[in-house]
């Protein structure tokens, strides 16, 4: 086996944006089920086929380039707090964030509010609020799993979040801290419980892969870092670079903070919000404002604009435990309970909720070619 490179933390942290940064097509491949192995480990053969689809979905991202927003204001006699802006990295960054709003409010001392969404920032917030003492209550249009959060891969990736040419000093501290924040809460989440879970996952490249100086701070969720040889893979890519982390099961973490919330006392309302009057006339003094994308229209935030991504779902594979990010291509593969996920795009200003069939050849294409031109694949 090759001598293994060991990564400095200012190389690895770029690791967050080559990956699946924000990126979610007809081929196939052979039908039976192989595992492709080399010197390194056994690499469970997915099987990339257009019969073996189950469903594409899409989620518009609510991406803010300069960063998601957490901060306080007066709406007539009630007091808000905003959490929302959060672009691809919402899954990763809502513990932290919700943490921070939580001390925005208790800086207010209510004992009672209202949390307006129930994505992945509505639902933790309403937990982190709770926990506080604070009697909460869920007003949302839609509900776990119609949310823009369930059709997320659920991939360490707050580094999906912004822009990094048009963030602020102030807001890069506010984003470090919430991704220290968040990773701490995830830990204590770890099991089958919740749908969190420790993953291996290989980035590669046809060109040597060259890490970023930035966000050097991040380089401790990034764990054993190291090049992998191309003689230590079977896939036809010369450059192969590998690391462990997080990996989040959407739909299991959702309908886990819905029960947890409700054990706890928690009240859930379905309603949904047109205008600023209507969140007057709520009976709760302090309103957690979580709506997501619907921050554009409902506080008429106009740089929030909306990141369409799409996902193809292939039939689950449980023997399949690692993912991959294919750089240049965009294209990456999670192994979920549910499927098979396979993505990635990323369509700035792009409002439609229908797959995009161009994104889905190239998403379904893409990764047929990607495991079916491995080396010497086992039976």
């Amino acid at each position: 086996m090759a001598d293994r490179r060991t990564y400095t933390r200012r190389e690895v942290i770029k690791l967050g944006g080559m990956g699946i940064l924000a990126a979610s097509l007809g081929g196939s491949c052979a039908r039976k089920t192989s595992s492709i192995s080399g010197p390194y480990r056994e690499f469970n053969k997915v099987i990339v086929s257009e019969d073996r689809v189950i469903r594409e979905v899409v989620g518009l991202r609510p991406y803010r380039p300069s960063g998601f927003v957490v901060r306080y204001e007066r709406l007539g006699d009630k007091d808000i707090v905003h959490n929302y802006g959060h672009g691809g990295g919402g899954i990763s960054l809502c513990w932290g964030t919700s943490h921070m709003a939580m001390e925005k409010a208790s800086k207010l001392k209510h004992r009672e509010c209202a949390v307006i969404g129930c994505g992945v920032v509505g639902l933790t917030t309403a937990t982190i609020m709770q926990r506080k003492g604070y009697k909460v209550t869920i007003y949302a249009k839609d509900l776990p799993p119609e949310t823009t959060s369930n059709v997320g891969a659920g991939k360490w990736t707050p580094l999906a979040a912004y822009n990094q040419d048009l963030i602020t000093a102030e807001f890069y501290q506010d984003f470090l801290r919430a991704t220290r924040l968040s990773y701490n809460y995830y830990q204590e989440l770890v099991g089958s419980d919740y749908g969190i879970r420790w993953t291996q996952n290989y980035i590669f490249d046809d060109d040597p892969i060259e890490l970023s100086d930035s966000f050097t701070d991040l380089a401790y969720t990034y764990r054993d870092v190291h090049d992998i040889a191309q003689n230590e893979h079977p896939f036809d890519k010369q450059y192969c670079l590998t690391h462990t982390n997080l990996q989040v099961e959407t739909p299991i973490f959702l309908n886990a903070l819905m029960r947890d919330f409700r054990i706890a006392g928690g009240n859930i309302v379905v309603r949904e919000f047109i205008d600023l009057t209507q969140l007057k006339v709520l009976n709760e003094p302090l309103i957690m404002n979580c709506t997501g994308l619907g921050s554009h229209q409902l506080f008429d935030d106009k740089e929030l604009i909306p990141a369409k991504g799409q996902l193809t779902i292939l039939i689950p594979q449980p023997e399949v435990d690692y993912t991959t990010a294919v750089r240049g291509d965009g294209l990456y593969m999670v192994p979920r309970q549910d499927g098979i996920i396979l993505g990635g795009s990323w369509e700035e200003g792009e409002w439609s909720l229908t797959p995009n069939p161009i994104q889905s050849k190239r998403i379904l294409e893409g990764h047929a070619e990607f495991f079916g031109t491995e080396r010497e694949l086992m039976a």
